[in-house]
């Protein structure tokens, strides 16, 4: 197993963030945040990459912060703000981002799969909003994405009571997308990654970034962003591909190339 604290691997246009400390569960110490600020920055910022991947090493996704050296040195305010920094460049992400998980995912790791746009888990997977057990409230998005997800009265049961729960019932509650069994899970999430990567790319920046923005906005709001991102569309080759692909009956090839003359 590499020394590396995250491990990257790049199939095509879909780029893999492997969270690599399994020893301590993959709990993110401040080499760990680091190096997701730093991926992610120059994943948002790379055009081969069309689909993003987050899963952890050795059998677990996330254990969430490593508070195993205790505090550390430094106001507060300025840890938070770099882990801040990393949730939303994941919540930002112009691609679509996957979390694969197994094992734990508990804490700051919780949310950092909830963050991504699609959740798929094993049948073994647990999660848990295990801040109050530590003394702490929520971090890393998770006051802002669970009662978006879940609505306010199962949020507070989840960060309340910080029980665990299984991926049964994280997707009953509408928090893991797909659960797969563990030798399928590989073929799932690889198949997956290749159909984001293949989607319009411009489109399915301006859908998420939609999507993103639509649960706090009026329909008016929503009807005006729908129309300039779909002017953003028009004006790639993407959207007459898909046109000329449907009259001959065969895939489009989207690019996400700039079509105006």
């Amino acid at each position: 197993m590499s020394d590396e604290v995250l491990l990257t691997s790049r199939d095509g246009g879909v780029l893999t963030l492997t969270l690599n400390r399994p020893e301590r569960k993959n709990a993110i110490n401040a080499d760990l945040w680091a190096a997701l600020r730093e991926n992610l920055t120059v994943a948002g910022n790379d055009p081969g990459v069309r689909a993003i991947v987050i899963t952890g090493a050795g059998g677990d996704f996330c254990s969430g912060a490593d508070l195993s050296g205790g505090v550390s040195a430094g106001h507060p305010l300025d840890r938070m703000r770099g882990v801040n920094e990393v949730a939303l460049l994941l919540h930002e992400l112009p691609v679509p981002s996957v979390a694969k998980v197994d094992g734990v995912a508990v804490g700051a790791g919780w949310n950092l799969a909830l963050g991504c746009d699609l959740v798929v888990s094993t049948p073994g997977a647990r999660f848990s909003q295990i801040f109050a057990r530590r003394g702490l409230s929520l971090d890393f998005g998770g006051s802002w994405l669970l009662p978006k997800l879940v609505g306010l009265q199962q949020a507070k049961r989840l960060a309340l009571l910080a029980e665990m729960i299984d991926a049964a019932e994280a997707q009953r509650l509408g928090l893991v997308t797909w659960v797969v069994e563990p030798e399928e899970i590989d073929a799932f999430v690889t198949d997956l990654g290749e159909r984001l990567a293949a989607a319009p790319p411009v489109a399915i920046a301006q859908s998420k970034a939609l999507l993103n923005e639509g649960a706090d906005r009026t329909m008016r709001d929503a009807l005006s962003s729908e129309a300039r991102t779909q002017t953003i569309n028009f004006a790639t080759a993407d959207a007459p591909a898909a046109f000329e692909a449907f009259k001959a009956k065969t895939d489009p090839v989207f690019t996400g190339e700039w079509a105006v003359r």
